[in-house]
């Protein structure tokens, strides 16, 4: 969906320009990064020299810090649900869904820097998180149905359980080594779901 901007008299809402709209990707991207390694509080001067541009710009795209952390969630929920379409365009479909989980998990290990910042925005974004969570469960739907049509995986289990599931997993793993921790688990999570498929070699 594209961004409008009002132009202030009533008139026609206006486009942003695309060098505005290079700056926000740039500004987004680098956020991701100065939070993934420093945490949210990173200086945000940080994260405009990384991205190129003047602290001014960043301030003029994201007002505040809460601002900035809202915009990274929501570009990784975007790149995470994306990808979904494109692992199924690129693999069969019980192995899209085994790369999906593995994906979701170094989500998970970038958002979780950012827990606390976004659990105190829900209750004034509270469609925003709603919009992603509907998202994540469409992505796990596709992967799942997909996946259970070729006798990959078993038919019986739902798109919410699986994202419940996966959650669970990176709740209860050690959030210093997420990543390798929880592969595993995901892994044992995997072979629940084929054990009973038709096309599975489970009994």
């Amino acid at each position: 969906m594209s961004v409008q901007v009002t132009d202030g008299g009533g008139g026609p809402a206006r486009a942003p320009r695309s060098d505005a709209l290079r700056n926000r990707a740039l500004l987004v991207d680098a956020a991701t990064s100065v939070f993934g390694a420093e945490g949210v509080e990173a200086s945000l001067e940080e994260v405009a020299r990384k991205a190129g541009v003047g602290i001014g710009t960043l301030y003029r795209h994201f007002p505040t810090r809460d601002a900035l952390v809202l915009a990274v969630y929501r570009n990784e929920v975007n790149l995470l649900c994306a990808r979904a379409d494109e692992l199924l365009a690129e693999l069969p479909p019980g192995q899209a869904l085994a790369e999906w989980m593995q994906r979701f998990i170094g989500y998970v290990a970038t958002k979780r820097g950012m827990a606390s910042v976004l659990k105190a925005m829900m209750a004034d974004n509270a469609t925003v998180f709603e919009d992603c969570r509907t998202q994540m469960m469409e992505a796990a739907r596709k992967l799942l149905e997909a996946a259970a049509e070729v006798g990959a995986v078993r038919a019986d289990i739902g798109a919410a359980d699986l994202v419940r599931a996966m959650g669970g997993i990176c709740l209860a793993t050690d959030t210093s080594a997420l990543e390798d921790n929880a592969r595993p688990l995901i892994a044992l999570l995997l072979d629940g779901l084929r054990f009973g498929a038709p096309g599975s070699a489970s009994p």
